[in-house]
């Protein structure tokens, strides 16, 4: 039996208007990502990929079509309704960190566990328990100008995973660090998704996507391809 379906989309579509224009950043996007997989969304500048993230990660809804997550229709909820969902379901990582400058390593990643609610101790021992799954348990109260920048984006990814989310999204997770930083970043993604975790990946680097199990290529607001990748020399 093949894995449950994670996300389904039928025909998304998303326009955005900018001076007297009309921009279609997506086109009828048809998607459907098991639980377990690890993909990765690629395509040029203004494809539509990162307009793609941003409605699965419920940062956006669409103008047209429908989306479900885990089997739970989002396509037509409120604001208040998706940021629950994202709380819950979704981890995110993005290229610029995102930190707080002013927080500890500690107090970033136990942030969304703020918003969730969750009591000060549990917190604590959840934010510090993916620190050092990410290899920072010795960095906990440092702050982010005090660690590198793949040690920031280790900081980011235990953040992303405090909540035990379904889904896993990341946008250019290395456009931001030198190769062997890179490197490390995406060996840590291929040990996140080997633990049981969805991953989605967006980027323009055919190098990045090729760790993924699976490549959506992206044009024109359209998925024109949907390929199996290798994983790589470690596969």
């Amino acid at each position: 039996m093949p894995d449950p379906e994670l996300i389904r989309t039928e025909n998304l579509a998303r326009r955005y208007r900018m001076g007297g224009e009309t921009i279609e950043a997506l086109r009828g996007v048809d998607l459907v990502v098991r639980r377990g997989e690890y993909a990765a969304i690629m395509g040029p500048s203004g494809c539509g990929k990162s307009t793609l993230m941003n409605i699965v990660g419920c940062l956006d809804t669409p103008d047209d079509g429908r989306y479900w997550l885990d089997g739970e229709p989002v396509w037509n909820l409120g604001d208040r309704e998706l940021a629950k969902v994202r709380n819950r379901a979704i981890g995110f990582v993005f290229q610029s960190f995102a930190l707080l400058p002013r927080a500890t390593a500690l107090q970033n990643v136990e942030l969304p566990l703020v918003y969730a609610q969750v009591p000060r101790r549990e917190r604590l021992r959840r934010a510090a328990e993916v620190l050092e799954r990410v290899g920072l348990s010795g960095r906990a109260k440092h702050r982010p100008a005090e660690l590198s920048g793949g040690q920031r984006q280790r900081v980011a990814i235990a953040r992303a995973l405090v909540t035990n989310p379904s889904l896993l999204l990341a946008d250019e997770p290395t456009g931001n660090l030198d190769t062997a930083t890179g490197e490390e970043i995406l060996a840590l993604f291929d040990d996140i998704h080997r633990a049981g975790n969805s991953v989605i990946i967006v980027t323009h680097d055919a190098g990045v996507a090729a760790r993924a199990d699976r490549v959506l290529r992206m044009l024109d607001g359209r998925i024109e391809g949907d390929t199996q990748a290798s994983r790589g020399p470690d596969a």
